[in-house]
Parts: structure tokens; C-alpha cells; sequence
């Protein structure tokens, strides 16, 4: 069970909070100042840190910043009270998993905290598995409830045969999540084979899937071997499953149903034990009605879909990726960048990002070479601000511009404070100050 160190002067609160705790199987540290609690963040192995916003020798962000220091995996929730939402805030923009405004229900604690372990357990997760598999390793990066939310779901199919049907916009990061299902899969010592059905003309796409035989068609001068073959003990991902024609679609829900293939021209049944993942950035279900698309093999392939997030369903993610693409490109390019300017990063989280985490990476790799410097600015980006203007609202009457002024302010408003609580609208609308329905109100008034 985890270890969980609470930092709390107030010695009721503190020991409510050891009882709760404990009672739930949790090892507890106690701390009632500053220096006591980062000392034990320091020599002990603490898994979760739970601090008072306000310590007689400090704050809560002190404690924060020592776990930061010591791991950036620890998760630290802070304990505040109303008058100090504003501070608790800058506090999870600074690293904070969260924070709980007292007087708290103390289920509402536990469910936060079990939400705050099981991110830390799908990180650290993650990066054994990057470290562990070298350089051909996948590189998942993101702390947003929607990646994690997917990551999730992958750590917790990969163990089993099923396949999956990963679903979502191009570009993002759809192979990454299926070589991660693979590498923590029971076939992981297996191949891992990818192939793009969108890129394969048609009339290729029997023969690079299955094979084919000397013979079997106009330039086929010898035998050829398959990617189900090659993918035989292993994986075979599927990308753009969509495109693929219905002739063909037929011919692969028999290799579903029966576990073997036949090469083009052959007549050899040939036994495989190969794990299928497919994806698709299609509505196939729309495909479905379309006719496009076979509803047998839809409900073959997804005995496990996971949808992935948009990069502009996860906005807060973008900072770490674009420091993962910075040192990325250093090593690629040579180059000795060590930051990027905060004009730049608002620039980045402001975009549309219609390609994703892709177009995320081509634009730091454009950054990366026009930077002669240690630091990326705005004009090493080659993007368009997009921030809504002042002069867009100055249109019409005095009470048109300031209906469209606070409808501008109230929908920045919203939607930074969203993701500043990750999208919890209870959260949300208790720091706007106003009601849950208030709230869904506007969300929806402002598509948001």
C-alpha cells in the first residue's frame, strides 16, 4: 500500500487525517512545519504528499517544490481554505496534483488521493517501460485526464489477447499506443508490425497483408512472404483500417475467425498466432451506414476500443511535449536550446492544432533549426496568433461591444479554469463562483 505523508499543524485535522487514511491500508507520515516535512520527502520513500496551504515556518508550495525536487512522479494535494482558492490555483499551475478547500468530505479526499496514485502508477509505468526498452521504446508523454484516461485503458488490456481498435484523429500518436499494448503484452518478445492500409494501393494491400506464391500474378517472380507472417508470436497493426476496400475486408474477418491465412495464389492453409490492434481516424460507424465498411469486422475489431484525445482536448500536455520535441531536436540538430520564451508557449497552447501532436512536432523541428539561440521565441515558430482581439468586439453599439467584451472575458475565463481542474466542472464552477447549471449553461452557450 501506498505511503502517504501529511504536513498539518492543527492537530485535530491532523489526526482525522491519519485515522481516515490509515483505516484505508495507508502507511502515514506525520509532519507539523516545513522543515520537518521536507526532511521526510528527503530520507523517506513517500509516494503522495498532503500539505496545509499555509505552515507556520512556510507553505504548502515550499513542500510542493521539495517534492518536485525529489520526484517528479510524487503527487502533492493541498489542503486550503476559501479565502486562499487564488494561491491553492497558482499552486497547480506550479505542479500541484490538486487541491481540496476544507471543510472537506473525507470520501471526496480518498477518492482524490486513489485518482492521484493510480496517475503516478501509470507514469511511472510508462517510464520503466521507455527505459526498459531502449531506444525502440514508445514515448507516451502527458499528464491530461483524457491521456491518462487512454494510457489506462492500454496498460490494462495489453496483458490480455483481445483486440483492440484505437480510434481518433491522425496524428495523435495512435502507433505509439499500439507498440506500448505490445511491448506490455504477453507477446512482447514477439514482432511488432506496422503497416499503413491507407498507403498500399489496393490492389497491393491482399498481397503485402498475406503474401503471395511465385506466379501468382503478373511480376510475381517469387514467393512472398507476408506481414501476418512476420507478425506470427508478435503483433500487426493495422493503421487506417478504414480505407480498406470490402473485398478485402471480407478476407480479413476470416483471418479473425479462424486464425490462419492463405498467400495470394496458394491454396496452403497456414496457421498464425498473431495479436491484431487497428485504427482508424474514421467514423466507422458512419462508414458502417455508408456501406463502406463491414459491420461484422467493426464488432471483430473492437472487442476493445480506446479513443485518444485531440491535442486540443488536452491542452495542458502541450508544455511537456514541447520540451520532450526540444530535446528531441537537440540531439538531432546539434543545437544547445535550453527554453522557450512564454510568449511562444502561449502561442502554442492557443493553436488549433488540426494535426495534432504531429503538427506540434514538425513546428518544433522548424523552431529548433531557425533558433541560433538557447531560447525559442515567437518568430522561430511561424504561427498566427489567434487570440481573439480587441477590435473584434468593437462593432455596433456601446451595448453590443460590451455584450460581446464580457462574453469574450467570460469564455477565456471558463476555459482556463477548466484546465486548471482538469475538467471538473464541480471544481470549476466553484472557483467562478457561480452554479453547476450556471455553469453548463455558459459551456454550452460557448461551445466550449
Amino acid at each position: 500500500m501506498a505511503t502517504i505523508l501529511i504536513v498539518e499543524d492543527n492537530e485535530s485535522m491532523a489526526r482525522m487525517l491519519n485515522q481516515t487514511l490509515a483505516s484505508e491500508g495507508y502507511r502515514i507520515f506525520l509532519s507539523t512545519d516545513k522543515p520537518d516535512g521536507i526532511e521526510k520527502i528527503q530520507k523517506e520513500n513517500i509516494d503522495l504528499v498532503l500539505s496545509d496551504l499555509r505552515l507556520p515556518s512556510g507553505t504548502g508550495l515550499d513542500i510542493l517544490q521539495a517534492a518536485r525536487e525529489q520526484s517528479p512522479f510524487i503527487p502533492v494535494i493541498l489542503m486550503t481554505a476559501y479565502g486562499t482558492i487564488e494561491d491553492a490555483v497558482q499552486a497547480v499551475k506550479e505542479g500541484a496534483y490538486d487541491f481540496i478547500t476544507k471543510p472537506f468530505d473525507p470520501e471526496h479526499l480518498l477518492l482524490l488521493i486513489g485518482r492521484a496514485l493510480e496517475k503516478q502508477r501509470l507514469l511511472t509505468e510508462n517510464l520503466i517501460l521507455r527505459e526498459g526498452r531502449g531506444k525502440d521504446a514508445p514515448v507516451l508523454i502527458g499528464n491530461g485526464p483524457k491521456f491518462l484516461e487512454a494510457l489506462n485503458l492500454a496498460h490494462r488490456v495489453a496483458p490480455s489477447k483481445a483486440t483492440v481498435l484505437l480510434l481518433g484523429e491522425s496524428g495523435t500518436g495512435k502507433e505509439i499506443f499500439a507498440k506500448t499494448i505490445h511491448y506490455l503484452s504477453l507477446c512482447k518478445d514477439g514482432p511488432f508490425v506496422a503497416i499503413n492500409c491507407a498507403a498500399i494501393p489496393k490492389e497491393l494491400l491482399e498481397s503485402e497483408l498475406f503474401g503471395h506464391e511465385r506466379g501468382a500474378f503478373t511480376g510475381a517472380t517469387e514467393k512472398r512472404i507476408g506481414k501476418f507472417e512476420l507478425a506470427n508470436k508478435g503483433t500487426i497493426f493495422l493503421d487506417e483500417i478504414g480505407e480498406m476496400d470490402l473485398g478485402l475486408q471480407a478476407k480479413l474477418l476470416r483471418v479473425l475467425q479462424g486464425e490462419e491465412i492463405e498467400r495470394v495464389g496458394g491454396s496452403k492453409k497456414i496457421q498464425i498466432e498473431t495479436r491484431i490492434i487497428a485504427a482508424s481516424n474514421r467514423d466507422l460507424k458512419a462508414s458502417i451506414r455508408e456501406k463502406t465498411f463491414r459491420e461484422d469486422l467493426y464488432y471483430r475489431l473492437s472487442v476493445f476500443p480506446i479513443t485518444l484525445p485531440s491535442l486540443r482536448e488536452r491542452r495542458e500536455d502541450i508544455s511537456l511535449l514541447v520540451f520532450h520535441f526540444i530535446s528531441l531536436y537537440n540531439k538531432e540538430l546539434k543545437k544547445h536550446v535550453h527554453d522557450i520564451s512564454k510568449s511562444a508557449m502561449e502561442l502554442l497552447i492557443q493553436q488549433p492544432w488540426k494535426g495534432n501532436i504531429r503538427e506540434l512536432e514538425n513546428c518544433i523541428e522548424r523552431a529548433m533549426i531557425l533558433c541560433d539561440g538557447t531560447t525559442v521565441l515567437p518568430e522561430h515558430l511561424g504561427l498566427v496568433d489567434v487570440k481573439i482581439k480587441e477590435s473584434d468586439t468593437l462593432e455596433g453599439g456601446l451595448s453590443e461591444i460590451a455584450a460581446a467584451a464580457i462574453r469574450t472575458v467570460e469564455m477565456r475565463a471558463i476555459k482556463s479554469i477548466l484546465e486548471l481542474t482538469k475538467g471538473n466542472k464541480s471544481r470549476a464552477a466553484e472557483i467562478l463562483k457561480v452554479s453547476y447549471k450556471t455553469l453548463l449553461t455558459k459551456i454550452k452557450e460557448y461551445d466550449i
